[in-house]
């Protein structure tokens, strides 16, 4: 193969030199992992290097260092390249700095400064996916879909996705501000937060009546399997379960493990997820163990816009394996898989590798979870006009004992989140039914 310089500058001859042994010696690698079949090998044009192309790209690089109105160092001439060949991709793919790199690591062990905030791009805004429990950002209101428009003054349409986290991230007792554009609303929000150390504890779980217990799923990281088959037992401890609320709503994703782990509590046989992708790692397949501590306990799952990646992992599978009822309103439809990649330099990739699928063979990727009962997230409210007269109301009554304070806080709680109360009567409902039919 040869290639002629003819008409390139000497500056652009100079990439071309450094960038061809790189490009030459680094080519054939990715094939070693792939296997016989795979149409990448097969592929005669995968083999060859876009010769003219890259002779372009020198060309644009030397027009711009010689030309561009500010001088700009190689080093970042070359980074930007790299962050446009991901960024282009798609909206997870992205070239990672050793600060970015780093800072990606804190998050998934489960602590870093920050806000507690999940992000993604869409048609180039910065959305928000979903605020963390518990966080700055859940205290202060911020919601799924809100569009950060500037991060301390500073526009986000020119923002990567890294470069915002980076921004929104910081040392603990620090202030960020932030403007947020809501659907409906003409004219942006601000937010002034403080960042906290955001330690991510992501199983509750309570007993919302007796024998009827809520799980809470914020995010999955390594030991969320494991915290949840605890609470489990915990819940079951004062008396079997006769119902159970999974609570994945506003939950990001996380470990792709993690959501197997979860869904393996429920199920006792049948694929949970696979995976496909071009290489031949990137395929993989996930079953149920035949071992479950609440195999047999009436489900419900809540969903909604911000479930995401590994919590639609969950919500498809019991959905196709018919395991549990899921509520709520369309999930968020990532259904993509992300591989971070370490580089000898430091550095590191996030790149989109595989789709996963359903037990039925569906992609969620930009489709999302429907779930098989819709309830728009609200309040209760009763019409005065339709209030009946009580006992209560009567004149002379005799007064009942104060309900216990738990018992107050937790019809207060079911009033102000109308999924929830949803979830609680249609579980109440299947075991009447399923009283009946035994």
């Amino acid at each position: 193969m040869t290639l002629s310089v003819t008409g390139v500058s000497p500056p652009a001859k100079r990439l071309l030199a450094t960038l061809l042994p790189i490009v030459l010696l680094s080519a054939p690698l990715p094939l070693l992992a792939q296997p016989a079949s795979s149409d990448v090998v097969d592929d005669p044009v995968s083999d060859e290097l876009p010769l003219e192309d890259i002779q372009t790209f020198a060309e644009v690089f030397e027009r711009i260092k010689r030309a561009y109105v500010e001088e700009v160092d190689d080093r970042t001439l070359l980074r930007n390249a790299m962050r446009g060949m991901l960024s282009e991709l798609d909206p997870h793919s992205a070239y990672l700095d050793e600060e970015e790199y780093q800072s990606l690591r804190e998050s998934t062990q489960g602590e870093f400064g920050g806000i507690g905030i999940e992000v993604g791009m869409e048609n180039g805004q910065l959305m928000v996916i979903t605020p963390i429990d518990d966080t700055p950002a859940s205290r202060a209101g911020l919601l799924s879909r809100d569009i950060i428009v500037a991060i301390d003054g500073t526009p986000t349409d020119n923002m990567s996705l890294q470069e915002a986290v980076t921004l929104m991230r910081g040392e603990p007792g620090t202030d960020l501000r932030i403007s947020v554009l809501r659907s409906g609303e003409d004219s942006p929000r601000e937010f002034i937060l403080t960042r906290e150390v955001i330690r991510s504890e992501s199983v509750k779980h309570e007993l919302l009546e007796p024998g009827y217990g809520y799980l809470r799923v914020s995010q999955f990281q390594s030991r969320t399997p494991e915290q949840a088959r605890e609470a489990l037992e915990l819940m079951a401890r004062e008396q079997p379960l006769e119902g159970l609320i999974l609570d994945l709503r506003n939950n990001p994703g996380g470990v792709l493990q993690a959501a197997v782990g979860i869904a393996d509590l429920f199920l006792d046989e049948g694929l949970i997820v696979y995976t496909e992708g071009r290489l031949s790692d990137t395929e993989m397949s996930f079953s149920a163990s035949p071992t479950t501590p609440a195999g047999d306990v009436p489900l419900v799952v809540l969903i909604n816009g911000g479930s995401a990646s590994a919590a639609e992992i969950v919500a498809g599978a019991l959905q196709d394996q018919r395991r549990g009822v899921i509520m709520g309103t369309d999930s968020f439809g990532k259904g993509s898989v992300q591989q971070i990649m370490p580089l000898g330099n430091g550095e590191g990739l996030k790149l989109t590798t595989a789709l996963y699928y359903t037990p039925n063979g569906r992609s969620i990727q930009a489709q999302g979870i429907e779930p098989d009962v819709d309830v728009v997230r609200g309040r209760l409210e009763v019409a005065e006009s339709r209030r009946e007269i009580r006992e209560a109301d009567l004149e002379g009554h005799l007064s009942a004992q104060q309900a216990p304070r738990d018992r107050q806080e937790m019809a207060e709680r079911l009033l102000n989140d109308y999924q929830l109360s949803e979830a609680l009567n249609l579980l109440k409902a299947l075991n009447v039914v399923d009283r009946q039919r035994r």
